[in-house]
């Protein structure tokens, strides 16, 4: 009876075994292969960009800084000498044209005003004297010469009054021995040399105040002789300054300095950049980067569109959202935001430029 019911059982487990394995040989093939499809959240998450070919761009890295623009900038002299007895303003400020910087107790002020009035003297006096000669030459008691004088005369006292009053103007002085140092425009202190209680001269060189209109910038740099050949007006440039690295600004060359610097054997350029918002300030250090052409033509894409993985570069091709080809492609080089592609990409091809890392990763792990 024992080995009956070992035969059965064996016979029973026999009969199992050939039915599993018969259930795995009929499964359909196609019911084990999982297909990828783009779900519309990811479709939106993702960006795509259609390969196209470009001129060849090559860059050659400059340093210099950041000036103000001296066409729109002011340095102040001291016009009368005298003692500072006030300053209004320190280096950085921003001021407004017309606005008081600081005031200067001066005695030639006092010169000044009795010039003004013996200009004005002089005209009351030449104006009674015309008359007399008009009243004497209609009583025919002195001749038409005289008269002529007479007019010269108001003309010449005129004519001082007139200089003085533009003295004032210009100076604005006012009554009283104070003569005020008024900003000649709106903009910022970028040099202040002045301070309170100094002996000023009129004969001073070195100006008391420097004002700069700071909305535009101007990015100086170096170029070294050996790139001088590559330099040409119109380059498009990328300036980077130490102070906002994640910043940068696109300008062109607009100046070339065909001077060549005895010290350091290097040629300026400039460019100019918006600066709206005052963030740049002159003496900044910067990189100024020149991109200039190569006369050749390559496939470009997005620089953000490549992924590397496994010491190789890919891209995310799209032919649909059920078709993303993982594809290995060459880099030639990358300039900024913009690859240059050898190989693996045609023109016309559709990619995915923006977060292709996630189709990457659930295509590829």
């Amino acid at each position: 009876m024992k080995i009956a019911r070992t035969t059965c059982t064996v016979q029973a487990g026999i009969l199992l075994c050939l039915l599993i394995f018969s259930s795995c040989g009929n499964k359909a093939p196609e019911d084990t292969i999982e297909t990828f499809t783009m779900s519309d959240t990811m479709l939106k998450k993702c960006e795509s960009y259609t390969t196209g070919k470009q001129d060849l761009k090559s860059s050659i890295r400059l340093f210099g800084k950041s000036e103000a623009d001296n066409n729109k900038m002011a340095q102040i002299y001291p016009i009368l000498s005298g003692v500072v007895t006030s300053i209004n303003v320190g280096l950085g400020d921003y001021v407004k044209q017309g606005q008081i910087l600081a005031s200067i107790q001066s005695v030639e002020i006092a010169g000044f005003q009795k010039e003004r009035l013996d200009a004005i003297n002089d005209v009351a006096i030449a104006e009674k004297n015309l008359q007399v000669a008009k009243d004497l030459f209609s009583g025919k008691l002195n001749s038409e010469k005289d008269v002529a004088a007479a007019y010269k005369e108001l003309e010449v006292a005129k004519a001082e009054l007139k200089r003085i009053n533009e003295i004032y103007a210009i100076y604005n002085l006012k009554s009283g021995s104070v003569y005020n140092i008024l900003a000649p425009m709106s903009g910022f202190v970028i040099t202040k040399t002045i301070f309170q209680n100094e002996q000023l001269r009129s004969t001073d060189s070195e100006p008391l105040f420097t004002i700069a209109e700071t909305k535009e910038i101007w990015a100086v740099a170096n170029v070294n002789e050996i790139d001088i050949s590559k330099i040409r007006e119109g380059y498009d440039v990328t300036v980077q300054t130490l102070a906002f690295p994640d910043h940068p600004y696109k300008s062109t060359i607009q100046k070339i300095y065909n001077v060549i610097d005895a010290q350091t054997k290097s040629m300026k350029i400039r460019s100019s950049i918006p600066n709206e918002d005052f963030k740049l300030k002159p003496e900044m250090n910067c990189t100024v980067d020149v991109h200039y052409s190569e006369n050749q033509q390559m496939i470009t894409i997005p620089s953000s569109s490549i992924i590397f993985d496994k010491n190789k570069y890919w891209v995310m091709v799209f032919h649909n959202r059920h078709d993303v080809e993982t594809r290995e492609v060459e880099v030639y080089r990358q300039l900024g935001d913009i690859s240059y592609i050898n190989h693996g990409l045609k023109t016309g091809e559709k990619i995915i430029s923006k977060n292709g890392l996630l189709i990457y990763d659930a295509l590829n792990d």
